[in-house]
Order: C-alpha cells, then structure tokens, then sequence
C-alpha cells in the first residue's frame, strides 16, 4: 500500500469495523475535576466541591484527567505522563489551572501545552508540555490573579518568570500505531536552558475507578510480568469491562523500577478518614516528592503504576524513553522495541502524505500557512474525549432520581434530563476549561473534522440527535452546567455542510441515509422552538442568551428588570436559519424520494413567515428592522404594550446575512409541485414579499436565491459590516460595533442605567461568569456564517454586485473578494506578521522570538477586536478550528468556480483536489 493511501485505508477499516484503530486515542480530559458531573455539595459549588489540590489524591467518579495522556474507548485504562522537577511540591499529573471565583475573568488554565499533530484514526500523534526546572508558582498564580480586577490583564505563568533563561523542558510525547491494540510512546526532553538539569520522568498506566462505586464490578488488577525489564500486565477481571477491553502489556525500554499503587482516594488526607489499605492515588506522590517508601506497593501489583526513569539532562541535549502498550499474548513478553523506530518514521510519513492531501498546494508553498491549517486540525483531533455521564443515575445519587415523589427530590441543576446516558467519545471546545461539550459550539466542530474525518463528525451530529441526548420533547441539550439553556440552532447547517463535504468524497453519491435521520430527528426539535420560543404565535423569537453571553442589554437568560419580554433578533434570525436549512435539507431528500416535497413546501412557508416577521410592511416601531438606521435590533416589549427597539449595534443585526439559501436553477424544474404551491402561497400573502429577496428572481447560472434581505438592506448593512469605524476589524468581524466605545447605548429604567460599551478584549463585567466577552471581540463561529454567507451570496449575484470594502475606501469589490479579505484578516490572527509575532500572542515576545516556540500555536476561544490577541479558553480549538476550513476555502475557491453551474459540487471536488475540466488555465 503506497504511503498517500496507508491512513485513508485506515479510516476505510475504522468506518466498516474491520479493524479499531480509534480504540486508544487521545480520550483522557485535560480536566475532570470541577466539573459538574463530579459534583455531589449541597449547593451545587462544583468548582470548590472538588478542587484541583484533591484531584492528585481522591479518585473520580466519571472519568480521568492527565498530561498528554490517551485512554480506551470506554476510558478502561489510561496512559499519561507525571513529572517531577525536584522542586514542586507536588507531581505534576494534570494541568494547573484557576477556579472560576479565583481568575480575574473565570476559570483558566495556567500551563504552556500544544497539540502539534494528529492523523484522524490517531495512527500518530504528538504534544509538547514545556515543564519549568523552577518550582510551579501555584501560590503566586493564585494569589496574583485574585488580587486583580476586571480592567486587569491576567497574570499569565509566562509573567512570573520561571520561564527565565530557558530554564524549562520540553517534554514531546509521540504515539504511533503498529496495530489497532499496539501503541508505541516516544518521549522527548529537551532541556532549554543553559546548565545541566534533571528531571523525573514517570510514563503512568491506571485504571479508571469503576469498583469503589455500588454495582461497579469487580476490581481489575496491573503486576509486573517477568523477572527482568520492566514490564506490566493490566487485566480487567469484570465480564463486563472485558467484553469492551482484554490484557494489556507496557514494556518499558530500561531496567527502571516500577512503583504500584491504587487508584483510591486518600480518605486519611482529605477528611480524616481510613483508608482501605496503604496504598492510595496519591501514593507515588508521596513516594517521590515526600519520601514515603511505604506508599507503594512492594508485591509489585496495584491498579496505577508508573515507571520512574530519573534524567540527567546536559543544557541543550534531550533524552529519549521509548515504552510500548500492546494488546497481551500470553506468556513473557519479549521483543517489543526491535521495529520501533521504523513504525514511528512510517506513521509520520503517512501523516505527512495524508496532511498533503487535504492541503491545497497554494498552502504547501507557505509553509507558515500550511502550519497553522495542520496544528488547527491537530488540535481538534486531539480535543475529542471520553464522556460518561448517566444522569438517571447520577440523579439517584443526589436525592433527585425520578423513582421518588415529586415533594421528597432535590432541586438540582438537570432534573429534567434524567433520559439522558452518555457513554461515547465527543469532541470537546476545550479539554481544560470547558470538558464538556456544548451542542451548538461541536455543529461548528464539524466542520474542520469533517475535512480529515467525515465519518466521525457524521457520528458526532447523529449523536446528539439520539434519544439518549435528545431530550423527549426535542430539545438539543446545551452543555452539562444547564442542559436545558438554549444554543442557537446551528445543527441543521452543520448536517447540510458535512453531508456536501462528504457527497463529493464518496464521487458525488450523498448518504442520504443519514440525511434522512438527521431530518427526521431535526423535526421534532424545530417544533420545540416553535412551540416554547415564539411565546405569541407571531414568528418572532426569544431564546436566551442563545450562546452570545453578555451581548445585550440585559442578561437574556434571567427575567427583566423592565418586566415583558424580549423578542430576539439573533433569535429570529437564527430560526430563519434553521429553517433553510431544514429546506435545503428536504430538497435534497425530494430530489431522491417524492415523499419529501411536501417537506420543502413546509419549511419554504416557514422561513417566509418567520423572515417576515422581523421587518413587517411599513414603518412600524415594534419591529426589528430599523429603516432609519439599516439594521436589525432587539425589539423590547414592556408589560403595557409598548415596544421599544434596543439600540445596540452587535453582530445579533449581522445575523440576518447568515440566513440565505441558494438554489441550482433545476430544483424547480425536478420539483413541480412544489413550484406550483410556492407561487399559490405567494399570491396569498403578497405582504411576505415585500421585503424579502425571493426565489423568482434568478441569478448568476439562473440560480435562484431565498433571503432575509433584499438587495437594498443588504447593501446598508454590508456598509456597517466593512465599516472599520464599526464592525470591521484588522482580525475580523467584531461582535460589538466601534462606535459604541465613544458612544455606549444607554437604557434608563426605574431610575437604574443599563450600559453596553465597546470591549475589545476581556470582560469587564460578571455576566456569565465573566470569562467570556461578546462587546467586542472577535468571535470565529459568526465570522465562519458570515464568510460562507458571502461566497453564497456572490455564487448568486456575481461579479455585478459590488460593495465598497471597506467602507469610505473608495475601493469597490466583489462579494467573493469581501469574503476572501474577511478570510484573510481571520487568518492573519495567526500567522507571523513582519516583525515575527503572532498577533494572537499579543505583546508576548517569547513566542515571537524563541525559536522554542514561535512555531507552536494556540487556538483561543477569541479574540481582542482591535489587537487580534487571544483571549479566553486558550485550546479551545473547537471552533476556533474553523480557521483551518477557512484557509483551505481562500485557496481554492476562484471566481470561475463559483460562477459555473453546479458551482457547489465543483467547489466541493476542487476542495478534494479533483480539478474541474477547463479551469486549470482559468484565472
């Protein structure tokens, strides 16, 4: 098999379940303590209910956490590093992060790690943990913090200088596969600075604690195996876990010692208690770093073990460990490192070849560019995670289970949700700050992931559609703090884009098999928004906070101060978007079974009710659309019936943009009937026409376009978009308009002001916990709509539509060069500008000056509207990932392509790098 082949033909396996080769994988959290799932205080305090200082000693009840680690499947056993300088006061096992009451804006993470590749079956993968020789700040970073306010900037572990001098290791770990059960481990350490240093290096195997809990089975046991190496057995001695993991082996490369303990909590160190035996979780802890030769296990079993390799590192130099975790065979294993080196240089040849595959050889040429597109997928590859949640039983567990009467159950946080069990692997926004997905941030995930791994993102949209995360009455779950808030509804676009992506992979045949599912599960959620969010019948939406936080006046997700309610111009808009979608969906379903035609009739009239709804016939002062200032508001609806819009110019009036569908010219000819009814229902209601662009009309390639806005609100709210003064940043578009900087919408009631002021970078407020910020910022997943909002846009208008960008320039471009300059700016968040620096890294010179890491990147989950530095969740490459697409898309996509008929199916085998005849002389 030829290396360009050799990962694809593995995916092929993984999919037809002739091989597991995404059995072991990167599934262990960067954080499972403070989550809500290990939860069990009276008032609901996650974070302080279990703390990162228990983390190293109590035993989870969920799931594991650890450094660059991987897991099974089912997280049966887990592998990952722990590390100790000789000078922490404690092993470093997991990533130190702030508690939400002790960072200035929320919870963070405190470490320098990078996800710098992954194949999609995680053939070979590679991280880097840069380790200080220094010991950790822990005090510092939480004391600093604490002190600062909302104006602060964070006090970052760069800032308190134990990166000095280069005094740290790099610690890289690589795993390349042999087999689906045969993992190999490479690690590297370098160290940096300018004297000799040592470092003990502790590879760690362990059991997830599933015996300790009532009904958990039996418990699984590791020992050594033979009388010389060092190597260990771990087998599971439950039916049920064996059914899903058999006998394991990790061969270490030395005679090192093997130090075994238990995967049980402390309970003498943190309540006082009696342990059941000497030998806790904390146990090589204690060993180490304190000393204590009793607390592991001198039979040389237990249920975590490590291999304690103890570094002497001259400056400059590095060490190689090399261990392998293979499936047993019996007997004394012997051999394991004879092929070693050669399956690794394999594995990075075939993920070298399979990353050339999906880059587009414009990209190839650049390689800063082609790094940023591959540590991007890299990052969302390796932010997938095992996720274990039964909430029947987790409910039972906290005095709220279903059995008991309504009186005797404990108001707790998802009451509601007991159907719900999940038991799978997800991709994650972020393993450390948030390790729990949330519904509308992975339809965005999707999209990255569907280009290396279409198959697994297909999974990951029917996943939350299943009966055990749907709930009965339709509702997409949020996320596991409030699995009943309300994320905009983004799932149906995402199946519509994935199901593209993946028609042109499998030479243009769609699986509508699963078009069909997601369709018929999407129904019922669409009727939950219709029937709990459109509170008068009237087309016009609420929602919440629908994902943007503190981007109103008032924090939508709590009752208003003023009384009465809001109607939502994000809200509106969003189901004007749900509901093309759901019409693009059933098209393409009609256009294979005639059953679904009445589907399209169905959502055609709903996405003209609800886009109706936003900006009725004549000035009226109780709708969204203000013809004043050529923008979408929030409409506020007072308890006496008056109305008044809030004025607040965000990216919630942007959204209307997102929202246009466009359509091959055949569609009518191959659907008469709806054709017939579409133009019957026009005639009915003429008023829907009137402020709408509408499918009569025909475009480029006679293709016909559906629209919230017509030319002419297009044109004016474009002119705000690309204004600089506003929304149109050096980095993108910003969630909140520049002008509010000098002039913050103001509104009074009740003698109280309510303020929104343009705020590029962190929050200045609490809202939402704080650590997140929509006045101003720019946000990926709204500038990844809008960009591919304007590609459509332009594949209908053509090169006759034209826009000043941005706006006072005097320079006139199209639609496709607005989108393209927006994928620019976007892009250039990242990539090295002309003085080495990475505007994401803001002011910090280490990553613009050290050749150690300015290479290295992170994806954060924003980014300041003026600077382009990141801020908030620091890996949050979740959808922040969609730069990767984005990059991919400005270096394919041309004005010939999209002008030519069937532009979308020609965009999509361009994108598989299958040129179309004729174009490759175009320009």
């Amino acid at each position: 098999m030829s290396i360009e082949a050799a990962e694809k033909h593995r995916l092929d396996e993984a999919h037809a379940n002739r091989a597991a080769w995404k059995k072991w994988g990167p599934y262990l959290s960067e954080r499972q303590w403070g989550t809500v799932r290990e939860d069990y205080s009276e008032n609901g305090d996650a974070w302080n209910y279990f703390s990162h200082d228990q983390a190293r000693s109590r035993a989870y009840r969920w799931g594991e956490d650890g450094l660059g680690g991987i897991s099974d499947d089912h997280q049966v056993l887990c592998f990952a590093l722990a590390l100790w300088n000789g000078r922490d006061p404690i092993l470093k096992e997991r990533a130190f992060g702030l508690a939400n009451s002790e960072g200035n804006h929320g919870e963070d993470v405190k470490e320098y790690y990078f996800y710098l590749d992954s194949t999609p079956t995680h053939s070979y993968m590679k991280y880097l943990y840069k380790y200080p020789q220094a010991a950790y700040p822990y005090a510092d970073i939480v004391s600093t913090n604490r002190s600062r306010g909302k104006q602060d900037a964070e006090y970052e572990l760069l800032d308190t200088g134990v990166f000095e001098d280069n005094r740290y290791f790099d610690v890289f770990v690589e795993y390349a596969k042999g087999a689906p059960d045969d993992v190999l481990v490479r690690i590297t350490v370098f160290n940096r600075g300018p004297e000799a240093a040592s470092l003990h290096l502790l590879p760690t195997l362990w059991f997830r604690n599933t015996w300790s809990q009532p009904g958990g089975g039996s418990k699984p046991t590791i020992e050594r195996v033979g009388s010389t190496g060092a190597s260990v057995r771990a087998r599971h001695t439950d039916p049920l876990f064996l059914e899903s993991l058999g006998s394991y082996d990790l061969h270490c490369d030395a005679e090192v010692p093997l130090l075994f303990t238990e995967n049980e909590t402390n309970n003498a160190r943190l309540f006082g208690g009696t342990n059941a035996s000497a030998f806790v979780k904390d146990g090589i802890d204690n060993f180490i770093v304190h000393g204590d030769t009793g607390a592991i296990n001198p039979a040389q079993q237990g249920t975590k073990v490590a291999a304690h390799y103890q570094l002497d590192v001259a400056a400059g130099q590095s060490r190689v460990v090399r261990l392998r975790l293979k499936a047993s065979e019996g007997g004394v294993p012997a051999g394991a490192f004879g092929d070693f080196d050669a399956v690794f240089a394999d594995r990075l040849r075939e993920a070298d070849a399979f990353y050339a595959s999906v880059t587009p050889p414009a990209i190839r040429d650049d390689p800063d560019r082609a790094n940023v597109m591959r540590q991007a997928l890299a990052g969302m590859l390796w932010t997938k995670q095992y996720f274990y949640y039964d909430l029947d039983l987790w409910l039972d567990e906290h005095g709220a289970g279903t059995q008991l009467p309504l009186p005797e159950r404990r108001r707790v946080r998802n009451s509601e949700w007991g159907h719900m069990f999940n038991d799978d692997i997800i991709s994650m926004p972020d393993k450390w700050e948030y390790p729990w997905y949330a519904a509308w941030d992975l339809a965005f995930h999707m999209i990255p992931l569907g280009m290396v791994d279409p198959d697994f993102a297909k999974q990951q949209l029917d996943l939350m559609l299943r009966n055990d995360y749907l709930h009965p009455n339709g509702q997409l779950p949020a996320y596991e703090w409030n699995f009943g808030d309300v994320n905009p509804p983004v799932h149906a676009w995402a199946t519509m884009q994935l199901y593209l992506i993946d028609k042109e992979r499998r030479g243009g045949q769609g699986d509508i098999e699963f078009l069909k599912y997601a369709f018929s599960k999407l129904l019922v959620n669409f009727t939950w928004w219709v029937n709990r969010k459109d509170r008068t019948g009237a087309n016009v939406f609420e929602g919440g906070f629908l994902g943007l936080d503190n981007i109103g006046v008032f924090d939508r997700s709590s009752p208003l101060p003023t009384g009465g309610y809001l109607d939502q111009a994000d809200g509106t808009a969003w189901m004007v978007f749900f509901s093309q979608q759901m019409l693009r969906i059933a098209v393409e379903l009609a256009l294979e079974e005639p059953l679904y035609e009445e589907f399209v009739e169905k959502f055609f009239q709903h996405t003209l009710f609800i886009a109706g709804a936003m900006d009725r016939v004549g000035d009226r002062h109780d709708e969204m659309w203000d013809e004043e200032d050529g923008f979408f508001y929030d409409v506020l609806r007072l308890p006496d019936g008056n109305a008044t819009r809030l004025k607040v110019r965000s990216i919630v009036g942007l959204l209307p943009l997102a929202a246009v569908a466009v359509f091959e010219e055949d569609i009518l000819q191959k659907l008469p009937k709806f054709g017939d009814r579409a133009r019957l229902f026009l005639a009915r209601h003429p008023e829907l026409a009137a402020s709408m662009h509408l499918p009569q009309k025909p475009g480029v390639a006679n293709r016909r376009m559906l629209a919230i806005v017509d030319e002419q609100k297009l044109r004016r709210i474009l002119a705000r978009m690309l204004d600089e003064n506003e929304f149109f940043g050096p980095h993108g578009i910003r969630a909140l308009s520049r002008i509010h900087l000098e002039h913050p919408y103001v509104f009074e009631h009740a003698g109280q002001s309510y303020r929104v002021a343009y705020v590029p970078g962190d929050s200045d407020s609490g809202m939402f916990g704080g650590n997140s910020n929509w006045r101003g910022p720019v946000w990926m997943p709204i500038n990844f709509l809008l960009y591919t909002s304007l590609l459509r846009l332009y594949a209908y208008f053509g090169d006759d539509f034209k826009v000043e960008c941005p706006t006072g320039s005097g320079q006139m471009k199209t639609l496709l060069e607005v989108a393209k300059e927006l994928g620019e700016r976007l892009t250039r968040i990242f990539l090295r500008d002309s003085g080495g620096g990475r505007p994401a890294y803001g002011a910090a010179s280490k990553f613009r000056d050290d050749p150690h890491w300015r290479e290295l990147l992170q994806f954060f989950e924003y980014f300041h509207g003026d600077t382009g530095a990141g801020i908030g969740a620091s890996h949050q490459t979740g959808w922040t990932g969609c730069v990767a697409r984005v990059i991919q898309l400005n270096a394919v996509l041309n004005r010939d392509l999209l002008l030519m008929p069937g532009a979308e199916a020609a965009a999509a085998r361009a994108l598989h790098g299958r040129q179309e005849p004729g174009l490759e002389t175009r320009r």
